[in-house]
């Protein structure tokens, strides 16, 4: 006889995992937002843009890499979870990927957008000593 058929157990699995997405995606937001406010300041007091705050931009791509890390820990887990419920306790009829797939593109473009948040900064910092005292290198070779 067939155990019978649950998939709330699942489902619960799922909420979970979209709980933790929701979070991590609020975490790399808060991460973006203090990546670019030290730009954002500068702007509004009319300084140059092109040095921007290290500090905070440091801290924003720590939040963008903690949320990833939320994202993919969670993404794992459930994948985990998943696995080992009896199949009796699935959803019939129902793509069990689709949040799996998505968490994984989420957490991977976070990875992207603090690699594109690191590389910007260093390339304003190596921009910011030759543009800071008005001086333009020059070949004279």
């Amino acid at each position: 006889m067939e155990p019978e058929y649950d998939p709330r157990i699942y489902f619960a699995a799922e909420r979970t995992l979209l709980a933790w997405l929701r979070t991590g995606i609020a975490v790399l937001g808060l991460g973006f937002l203090v990546a670019r406010f030290g730009v954002f300041l500068m702007m509004v007091r009319g300084q140059n843009v092109e040095s921007p705050h290290v500090a905070s931009s440091l801290i924003g791509i720590s939040f963008v890499l903690l949320g990833a890390s939320m994202i993919a820990a969670a993404t794992w887990q459930h994948l985990k979870f998943s696995r080992s419920l009896p199949r009796h306790e699935f959803p019939r009829q129902y793509s069990m990927t689709f949040s799996l797939v998505i968490s994984g593109l989420v957490a991977t473009s976070a990875v992207l957008l603090a690699i594109y948040l690191a590389f910007s900064v260093m390339q304003l910092q190596t921009k910011s000593p030759a543009t800071a005292n008005g001086s333009h290198s020059t070949d004279p070779g």
